[in-house]
């Protein structure tokens, strides 16, 4: 798809998203030849900086990234200026009168990207002030890209949209969820969608459960002043697996275009059955060892109050009410300080009706508790080792006294070895931004039906139990999802 030129503008230039990811992402994509000369790019922040000042924290990060000095010193020179909003951060009408001195200066059509790498308490304001001073509207086209968290529960995502609509239509609206960007994430639709064969074992017949896993081994680090103002429901559930969730869910949609995929991840989102207290678990972790090492619980992290009860792990069963998921159970688990850092989605399969290579050679019916017969699995790995991996029965060699012996085996695919290194979610998103493309962002009532979901567990008072770091959660959790966590399947603890 071809690249309109075009003037990008980073708000909260001077901060580190801009740094590490945003920088390196737009960097990498105008090396191709056809944007290289058709994007300018304009940061704006509150720090009186130069261009010089901005280009040079620019050239550190892409060295840092290992990219080539020379083609870094000539982009960043060429392509990369500043401009103050002031003390208060208001000054919009310098930040269009730059604008427009580019678009003159390098004959461009009046497109325009605006991206909020900003606190959420300012996306508001930011808006208000891009309607204020006519920046939601130009010659050409206008975009603005919002981070998560978009709002804080239902009542602010309705406000946010509401202050968001009155500047932009909901089609120049771009809400951003890095996950969407995973090459992986986007093969879910190819991977259901292009394969008869997965789809039709895709319903309440042929799946057993759904885990849905994105764990971190670390701890809040430097995000702790934010962090225990969220929590993990406002950081991880309500977005990120939710978003896996939707995907994993839907219909398939009547085309590839985005507002046909849009509407059915809505529609998936709008058939689960609200969870209560009773379906969720809450975790803060506790000092424990990792690797060796003692490390410090969530209350001894720098910034974190010694009562805080800001929960950093959550476990929750979901259940959908249509007619492919009835009664199938989808478990969503998230936590800091788990065993590993892994985002993998695991769909577990019927048993076959009866097991019929059992020791002894008797068949038996796979629910009684002395059956060993173990169900195939797909698992859907998206980080750190993208790609997929089937479990199923083989005879192992030779023969027992007890006859015929299965073991599990494994039908592997890594994206890695079939297609080298994988590009960054930030490059694929901002390519999306540029060339108009909204399939992997989010719509306004997707946000909202999201948020419905989770803002009474929100609410509610439900105990937040401690874990050890470095452990799969509370002994609580295990109690709610026994079948899943306490490692009945392999995949919890294969690296």
């Amino acid at each position: 798809m071809s690249i309109d030129p075009h003037v990008f503008v980073i708000f909260g230039a001077t901060g580190d998203l801009t740094r590490r990811k945003l920088i390196p992402a737009l960097y990498h994509l105008m090396q191709s030849r056809d944007i290289a000369e058709r994007c300018h790019v304009i940061g704006a922040a509150r720090s009186d900086w130069s261009d010089d000042d901005f280009r040079s924290v620019a050239k550190q990060a892409l060295r840092d990234d290992g990219f080539e000095e020379d083609v870094v010193q000539n982009w960043c020179d060429l392509r990369l200026l500043y401009q103050s909003l002031g003390d208060d951060g208001t000054d919009f009408g310098a930040l269009r009168q730059r604008i427009e001195e580019v678009e003159d200066a390098f004959d461009l059509p009046g497109n325009r990207a605006f991206y909020l790498s900003l606190p959420p308490h300012a996306y508001g304001s930011t808006i208000e002030q891009l309607g204020e001073h006519d920046l939601s509207e130009s010659d050409g086209w206008t975009r603005v890209v919002i981070e998560k968290p978009f709002g804080r529960d239902l009542e602010s995502a309705e406000e946010l949209n509401e202050t968001v609509h009155t500047a932009f239509d909901e089609e120049q609206v771009y809400r951003i969820d890095h996950y969407l960007g995973k090459e992986t994430v986007q093969n879910l639709l190819a991977f259901r969608f292009a394969n008869a064969m997965f789809e039709s074992l895709w319903n309440r017949d042929r799946i057993k459960r759904i885990e849905i896993t994105v764990a971190e081994d670390l701890g809040v680090g430097g995000r702790a002043g934010y962090y225990d103002r969220s929590g993990h429901v406002r950081d991880m559930l309500q977005n990120h697996l939710t978003q896996l969730l939707s995907l994993i869910a839907m219909e398939p949609p009547a085309s590839m275009d985005a507002e046909a995929i849009r509407q059915e991840k809505v529609k998936a989102l709008r058939a689960v059955v609200p969870p209560t207290p009773e379906d969720v678990v809450f975790g803060q972790y506790a000092s424990g060892d990792v690797d060796g090492e003692t490390v410090p619980g969530y209350r001894e992290e720098s910034d974190v109050p010694d009562d805080s009860d800001t929960e950093t792990f959550v476990a929750l069963h979901l259940q959908i009410a249509n007619w492919r998921w009835r009664g199938v159970p989808f478990y969503l688990r998230s936590g800091k300080r788990l065993p590993v850092k892994r985002t993998q989605i695991a769909v577990v399969f019927q048993r076959a009706p009866v097991a019929l290579f059992q020791p002894g050679g008797e068949p038996c019916i796979p629910d009684n508790a002395d059956c060993t017969a173990e169900p195939n699995v797909l698992l859907i790995t998206l980080q750190p080792n993208e790609g997929f991996d089937l479990r199923f029965e083989v005879k192992s060699p030779g023969t027992s006294e007890n006859g015929m012996r299965l073991e599990s085996q494994r039908l592997s695919f890594s994206y890695r070895d079939a297609f080298g290194p994988i590009p960054d979610a930030y490059e694929t998103l901002l390519r999306d931004v540029i060339t108009g493309d909204q399939t992997l962002f989010v719509r306004s009532d997707e946000v909202e039906t999201s948020w419905r979901l989770y803002t009474p567990l929100l609410d509610a008072d439900i105990p937040v139990h401690s874990y050890p770091a470095g452990r799969w959660g509370p002994e609580a959790a295990f109690d709610l999802l026994p079948r899943w966590i306490n490692g009945e399947l392999r995949h919890d603890t294969d690296e």
